[in-house]
């Protein structure tokens, strides 16, 4: 079946997101292993795309490791530097997909003020037909609940949906619901499987 909807990941499909990367040149592997093995950082991120308020989550959590404090506090000052660069190919071929009327929908592990920051950022971010944002729906991938959520608002029977995704465990949950899926490693192979799905032709996919 052709998709009728095509559904977005954000966070290393549309923006690289790599926390440990830009720990690594401000202090240091070393110093950033040692952090991240004492601090559940990627926790605390989670309880932000929970719904948790961005910098009241994260300066707490600052505040409970002193020795880490200004280190920590770092995830909520330069959280732009950690959602950084775009993909810029990925961002194509997502206006592509608009611009031939095919509906596009966002399905991302986010919090609501970070996300609205990112926004002011990258205005692509505003530039989907239905945003399914963890933040504001209170569950995160790959709770099926968020899956549901997403199935009964489009009203688009799930074989229809195409969604793209970095992490197997969002694409597996995905496929179980009769989702097709494509597990992002990289902007070129899901150009590829927008062109094999009949969605874009090769020209429009570059």
């Amino acid at each position: 079946m052709q998709p009728k909807a095509v559904i977005f990941d954000i966070g290393n499909v549309l923006i690289e997101w790599q926390p440990e990367r830009f720990y690594d040149r401000v202090i240091g592997a070393y110093r950033r292993q040692a952090m991240f093995a004492e601090v559940d950082l990627h926790g605390m991120n989670d309880r932000v795309d929970l719904g948790g308020h961005f910098t009241e989550t994260i300066y707490a959590t600052a505040e409970e490791y002193p020795e880490w404090r200004t280190e920590i506090r770092m995830w909520h000052d330069h959280w732009i530097e950690l959602a950084s660069p775009a993909i810029d190919h990925s961002v194509r071929l997502k206006s592509a997909l608009r611009a031939k009327g095919i509906p596009v929908f966002s399905l991302t592990n986010f919090g609501i003020q970070s996300f609205d920051y990112a926004a002011t950022q990258y205005p692509f971010l505003a530039e989907f037909d239905r945003q399914y944002i963890s933040g504001h729906l209170k569950v995160i991938k790959p709770d099926p609940e968020i899956y549901r959520m997403v199935e009964a608002d489009c009203g688009i029977e799930p074989s229809a949906l195409l969604f793209a995704d970095d992490r197997p465990d969002n694409i597996t949950m995905a496929a179980s619901r009769g989702w097709q899926t494509h597990l992002f490693d990289g902007p070129q192979g899901w150009a590829d499987a927008l062109v094999s799905h009949g969605l874009l032709t090769p020209r429009e996919a570059a």
